[in-house]
């Protein structure tokens, strides 16, 4: 089995988690700090080698009704630009509510406002990888 990368994919942070070896669960990693296109991609290339990351998973916030908006249209050049930065299979997932899963597990989990901030996007892109690897697995 390969092991995956997630993303959540923000304008100001990028959310990164990773499955086990066996590719059965998403661990969430870290949260980057989105600073510029070159630091971001560096960044997840460090990420890619530690981890030994052979495809990657980005969320694809869909409207409601399935249709792809400009947020999408940001992942997806997103997506595209990274397949070639990395030369890694890369999907796009549907990632509809993941955030607000993520923000009512951390409240309900009794997380602080300051703490769900610093931990949301990684959460979030633990539930778009965990969700492509349950798809996959059926």
């Amino acid at each position: 089995m390969t092991r995956l990368m997630g993303l959540d994919v923000g304008d100001k942070t990028i959310g990164v988690a990773v499955s086990d070896e066996l590719g059965w669960t998403a661990q969430g990693v870290e949260t980057i700090k989105r600073q510029s296109k070159e630091k971001d991609f560096a960044r997840l290339q460090e990420l890619i080698a530690q981890y030994q990351v052979e495809a990657i998973v980005v969320g694809l916030p869909k409207n409601m009704n399935g249709t792809i908006g400009p947020r999408a249209e940001l992942c997806q050049t997103f997506g595209k630009l990274l397949q070639e930065k990395t030369s890694l299979p890369v999907h796009m997932w549907d990632e509809r509510l993941t955030t607000m899963a993520a923000e009512r597990m951390l409240i309900s989990a009794d997380v602080s406002r300051q703490k769900r901030k610093t931990v949301i996007d990684k959460m979030a892109a633990t539930l778009i990888l965990q969700g492509y690897l349950d798809a996959k697995s059926r």
